[in-house]
């Protein structure tokens, strides 16, 4: 996803009611804060090259592609169905399984 459609899905109720939610009593999901992560590097580094990003930016992404991977391995109903719970927290990761075969 862009982080213009990134930044949309964000705001919506579908994006905030997916997901699980942090420990830290906001009410946010893990992957909607993910979400926010992604926008933030997506937007410092518009051309997105190689030495645009610190090690802290990198260490997300690898996070969030492991998220991903692992999520559209167990779930085949993501790129199914767009009103599942896992389409929608996939998206708040930034990955949005209609846009991919």
């Amino acid at each position: 996803m862009t982080a213009p459609e990134l930044k949309s899905w964000l705001k919506s109720g579908s994006s905030t009611s997916s997901g699980w939610t942090k420990d830290d009593g906001s009410g946010e999901s893990v992957g909607h804060e993910s979400g926010r992560k992604i926008v933030e590097i997506l937007e410092k580094n518009p051309g997105r090259e190689r030495e645009g990003y610190d090690d802290d930016d990198l260490a997300h992404m690898r996070k969030v592609v492991a998220y991903c991977k692992r999520h559209l391995a167990q779930e085949e109903k993501a790129k199914q169905d767009t009103e599942s719970k896992s389409y929608k927290s996939l998206k708040n990761w930034g990955h949005d399984a209609q846009k991919t075969s």
